[in-house]
This record gives structure tokens, C-alpha cells and sequence, in this order.
């Protein structure tokens, strides 16, 4: 592991000894990097994937292609000491006592991969308790960013997911903007091939959706877009197969801006956007339901419920499209975690197989199960582009933690659906009539 520059103080005759026994006078240990080295080495056996530099100006390992990893004071360790994994680091990004410049996600990726399972001795962790020590990780408690989110009351009651929902999605519709593009479609987009713009392909996305519910085979059919975002599916809908929608979301910025977008189109005399959460939905027929990015905000808990309110409002031969992210036995976004502390407060990843057991035991016949994880992925790294070029814009809507937030959210996001650790599916369902019938074409080729 080759470590560089700057003398530090705290580098006693006894370790320096011990060091020079074993290595090159080329690669003797200086600077904040030889002490915090111990600590490194609990989790790479040999020089980390990428550039780690410390505070001091000392840095350990010398690839800096992809990015360099920047831990600019103790603070960050002491975030690490409190919440140790993945909560203590996001705070220690969020804050600026980590940071990555470059390629983020790249490193990100290569600072997982590279993270072994070789087994760690008694001495090595004795070892990287003294290196905290020295470097000042142990004392009180840094300042928790006021960015994080704690709901109360009853988990996914009407009041508690209005809350979540708010933190997540009433950032403001200029920063989504900047983010997002000029699709305003936060879900996974359809990646025709290599040119495909994201504007491409969220409108590929959306068609998909449209010929999956065969809303193509005949025009006037009735859609209700659970989780409408801001009005990007409905428009679709209308626009290209003279759908008549209506679009319910929780979100009041997202139902304004949803509302102007509709009337700028000109399909006002087809699209309905309501303020409404769906277990409101009631006493109205549909011939199709589109729910694109919003299971994840159901939980495991009201799943059955959930599927039972949709097939409660379709005709027979209706059809339900759910699109949400998934994991191989499913993942609660709880407090302990990044992203359930600062991005999707009560969030909840549903195995796909659930997914599909769920709808099956509601009265569905599951028809379609198609996987989108490559998609997200490449969705991901345009939604990261679009903030870091427009960051100092971004900044100025939404303060730097809560840009900072975003970043790494979507960054590490990115690296989950890269090495499958999440996955994203679009279950499609229908409602055969009384005598079994489905009404669908007899094969993919009509929407595939």
C-alpha cells in the first residue's frame, strides 16, 4: 500500500520502527494517511481501489482515474464511529467531511467491489482502535444534518406516507427539473439503443406502459396513473392514444405542476390530475391502471390491500401495469439506512415473486413480467449528469446538503442496479371476465 507526504505528530518512534521493518524506505507510512491505514485495512486487504486522500494533504493508494475519495476531517471517522455502514458514511457526505470528486459513481463501484471478506484479526483491530483513537474518532456525537427524516405515527397510515411522500417529492419541481430533463418522469426510462436520448427514452418507456395496457387497440379507453407524478404517463396516454386519464399523487407540488402541464399541452378535456391517495378511489370503472414508481411507497404490509383497490376499479378484461424496484427477498428503507433516513423514509423493495403472488391471490392473471435493471442503471447516471452540470443551480434551489443527498443517492443507485443488487420490474396483470376471458393479443409482439 503505497502512502505519501507530510509528516504528522502523532507518529510515535515505537510505530515508525515497526513500519520501516517491513517496508522500502520508498514506502514508509507519513502524514494522517499512516495512521488512519490500520482502519483501511480492515476492509481492503491490499491498496484501496482508488485515491483516499486525508485532510493533511497524505493520501493512501495512487489510482486517481475514475475519482479521488476526499476525507477532509476527523468528523467524517467520528460519523463512521456513531453510525458505523452506510448511515454513517451518508452523513459524513452529506456534511462535506466526505467527499468524492470525479467519476462518483465509478468510485463508489470500485470502493464496493474491492471491499473483501478476508477475515480480520485480533491484532488488526486492535490496531485500527488505536488509529481512531489518535486521530480524534472517538468523542460526542457529531451534529446530525437536519436534512434527515424521521416520521411518526403509524407506518403507512394516510398521515405518515403523506409525510414521506412530502420529503421526498415536494423538494421543489425546479430542482426535479434540473435533475430529471425536460421529461419530468421520475422512473426508470427504456433504452432503445446506444443514441437514445433520456428524453428518448422515457417516452419509449411511456409507450411501453400505454401498449402493455392496450391502450393502442382502441382509442377513448379509460386510465387511472396511480402516482402520477407530474403528468408525464397521463400526457403520454392522451396524447398519442386519446386516452381519458386520471392522475391521483399525494404530492401537492407535483400535482400543481402536473395540472399546468396538462393544460400547456392541450389535452385538458382528457386528463384529470387529483390531489388523492389511492385507497380514496372509489365508485369508478377504468379500463386500465398504470402504477409506475409508486409501489415502493406501499409496503408488504398493505400489498394485499393495494391490489385489491386497484382490481376494485377495473372492468373485466382490465388490465393493472405495476412498475416498481424489487430485491431478491425484499428490503425494508428503514432508519438505520441512507436512503430510508434522508430519501425514502418508510420505503420498501418487494420481491418481484411477491409482487406477482400478491396480484395472483387479489384476482389478477399475471400476463408480463419484464425486467428494466439495465435501463435504471443507465437512468441513473444521466440523472447524476444532469445535476452535477447544473450543481451550482441545483445549490442555490435546495441547499448544498440536500443537493449532496441527492447525488449520492442516485450515485450508490446506479451501483445497485449495475451489480443486480436491485432490480426493477413491470408486472402486468388483467382481469379475465366471467367466462375466462382476457381480451389480450396472443402473443408479446403487440407491445414487447
Amino acid at each position: 500500500m503505497t502512502v505519501h507526504r507530510t509528516p504528522i505528530r502523532r507518529v510515535t518512534p515505537r510505530t515508525f520502527a515497526r513500519a520501516t521493518a517491513t517496508r522500502s524506505p520508498s514506502a514508509v507510512p507519513v502524514g494522517v494517511a499512516a495512521t488512519v491505514e490500520p482502519l483501511v485495512r480492515t476492509f481492503y486487504r491490499d491498496e484501496p481501489p482508488v485515491r483516499l486522500e486525508f485532510w493533511d494533504g497524505s493520501h493512501l493508494g495512487d489510482d486517481s482515474s475514475r475519482g479521488v475519495a476526499h476525507v477532509r476531517s476527523a468528523e467524517a471517522l467520528r460519523h463512521l464511529v456513531w453510525a458505523p455502514g452506510e448511515l454513517g458514511l451518508g452523513r459524513a457526505f452529506v456534511t462535506g467531511a466526505f467527499d468524492v470528486t470525479g467519476d462518483l459513481v465509478g468510485v463508489l463501484e470500485r470502493l464496493e467491489h474491492a471491499a473483501g471478506s478476508h477475515h480480520v484479526g485480533g491484532r488488526q483491530v486492535a490496531s485500527a482502535l488505536v488509529a481512531a483513537v489518535r486521530l480524534g474518532a472517538f468523542g460526542p456525537p457529531p451534529t446530525t444534518p437536519p436534512e434527515e427524516s424521521r416520521p411518526r405515527g403509524r407506518r403507512h397510515s394516510k398521515r405518515r406516507d403523506a409525510t414521506a411522500i412530502g420529503h421526498h417529492y415536494d423538494v421543489g419541481n425546479e430542482f426535479y427539473r434540473l435533475v430529471l430533463g425536460r421529461s419530468m418522469t421520475y422512473s426508470c426510462a427504456r433504452f432503445v439503443d446506444e443514441r437514445t436520448t433520456l428524453e428518448q427514452a422515457q417516452s419509449a418507456k411511456h409507450e411501453l406502459v400505454c401498449r402493455k395496457l392496450g391502450l393502442h387497440e382502441r382509442r377513448g379507453r379509460r386510465l387511472l396513473d396511480v402516482g402520477c407524478g407530474w403528468g408525464s404517463m397521463a400526457i403520454h396516454a392522451a396524447r398519442h392514444h386519446g386516452a381519458r386519464v386520471v392522475g391521483i399523487s399525494i404530492s401537492s407540488e407535483q400535482v400543481e405542476l402536473a395540472r399546468a402541464r396538462v393544460a400547456r399541452e392541450g389535452v385538458g378535456d382528457l386528463v384529470e390530475i387529483r390531489l388523492q391517495d389511492y385507497r380514496d378511489v372509489s365508485g369508478e370503472q377504468f379500463d386500465a391502471v398504470s402504477s409506475v414508481g409508486m409501489f415502493e411507497h406501499v409496503g408488504s404490509e398493505r400489498m394485499a390491500r393495494y391490489f385489491e383497490v386497484l382490481r376494485d376499479v377495473l372492468v373485466p378484461r382490465g388490465r393493472l401495469l405495476n412498475h416498481a424496484i424489487s430485491s431478491v427477498g425484499g428490503s425494508r428503507l428503514g432508519p438505520r439506512g441512507f436512503i430510508g433516513r434522508y430519501v425514502f423514509p418508510d420505503g420498501e423493495l418487494i420481491d418481484v415473486g411477491e409482487v406477482v403472488r400478491a396480484m395472483q391471490r387479489a384476482g389478477f392473471e399475471v400476463r408480463d413480467v419484464e425486467s428494466l435493471r439495465e435501463h435504471y442503471a443507465r437512468t441513473l447516471r444521466e440523472w447524476v449528469r444532469n445535476l452535477e452540470v447544473a450543481w451550482g443551480r441545483a445549490v442555490e434551489l435546495v441547499g448544498e446538503r440536500r443537493a449532496r443527498v441527492w447525488r449520492l443517492y442516485m450515485a450508490a443507485s446506479a451501483v445497485g442496479f449495475e451489480d443486480a443488487g436491485l432490480s426493477v420490474h413491470q408486472t402486468l396483470g388483467v382481469l379475465p371476465d366471467d367466462e375466462g376471458r382476457s381480451g389480450m393479443a396472443s402473443t408479446r409482439r403487440e407491445y414487447a
